[in-house]
């Protein structure tokens, strides 16, 4: 799962980016901004995608050629058979699909896998989507084509060679189905990683747009806040780095379960990675007003 300062930088990287002036609504900036921050993780998640899809496909092509000699001859046997018209529309679709699934996975080959351009984790993400569109629908075809034959018992032992090596086709499909969606799948060891990945990302997206809306919530009592402890304040006047690190923290002092010692630490910790030369002293200055005042305002309330 994401860590803590993880999810803050992720925070403060978007309040930065929604507070830039003439930048966007905050909604609007949401899917642009986490395809940038987690480009990186995407990319590694499909990469390891492939090579599972890459491994699992091993020996497919051994299965699809015993596939292409069984299916001419069950084909040639179906056209005697008027009343079995939809099998053998079945079993010439199943044909152009597999077809379909060996020029997808063959394009999916070719990407580049070294290349730290950032188009690499969109590129995978649309092949790996093609192919796995294809497979499930030709795994949806190759299930209508095995129950068809149930209909026709005159030909059922004349199909089984065909229906052998579809059931057998099938079951890299039912392995591929896993890997598409690894997290409906928690007893699959060997899948922990890919599960493991795609978790993070959407934990870490989860997390961050929680918090990040909670501070928007009250980003106007939480600038009325710093108003009163930094002299002449008004937003424009804050490097915009310090002021959605200062936002962030000002929110989890005043209205999260964070103790002040904590959200003012990782704020100065935030403001040496992000910020200027002066950052982590004007940081640490304005939250440390802004906890004490706090503090005092809760004992007076324990006295009243």
């Amino acid at each position: 799962m994401p860590s803590r300062r993880h999810i803050r930088e992720a925070v403060v990287q978007f309040l930065y980016c929604a507070d830039l002036e003439g930048g966007a609504d905050p909604a609007a900036l949401r899917d642009p901004f986490w395809d940038f921050v987690t480009e990186s993780d995407r990319r590694s998640l499909q990469l390891a995608t492939f090579r599972t899809v890459h491994h699992l496909a091993h020996g497919r092509e051994g299965r699809l050629l015993e596939f292409v000699e069984r299916q001419e001859i069950a084909f040639a046997l179906l056209t005697a058979w008027p009343e079995a018209e939809n099998l053998k529309s079945d079993l010439r679709r199943i044909a152009e699909l597999e077809s379909g699934w060996s020029t997808s996975f063959a394009k999916l080959e070719r990407l580049p896998k070294d290349d730290d351009d950032a188009s690499v984790a969109e590129s995978f993400s649309t092949a790996l989507g093609t192919l796995f569109r294809l497979d499930r629908d030709l795994a949806m075809t190759r299930l209508r084509f095995l129950q068809g034959i149930e209909d026709f018992p005159a030909l059922r032992g004349q199909l089984e060679a065909v229906a052998a090596t579809i059931r057998r086709l099938q079951r890299i499909s039912d392995r591929l189905r896993m890997v598409e969606e690894p997290e409906k799948f928690p007893e699959q060891a060997d899948l922990a990683r890919l599960r493991e990945s795609k978790a993070e990302i959407h934990e870490l997206r989860r997390k961050a747009d929680n918090l990040v809306d909670a501070i928007l919530l009250k980003k106007e009592s939480i600038d009325e806040t710093l108003a009163k402890v930094v002299d002449n304040f008004s937003p424009e006047r804050i490097d915009p780095v310090d002021r959605a690190i200062l936002r962030m923290a000002t929110y989890e002092v005043l209205h999260a379960d964070t103790p002040p010692k904590v959200a003012i630490n990782e704020a100065i910790e935030l403001a040496k990675r992000f910020g200027t030369t002066d950052s982590k002293r004007f940081v640490n200055g304005v939250l440390d007003r802004i906890a004490k005042n706090a503090a005092a305002r809760s004992e007076s309330q324990d006295v009243l």
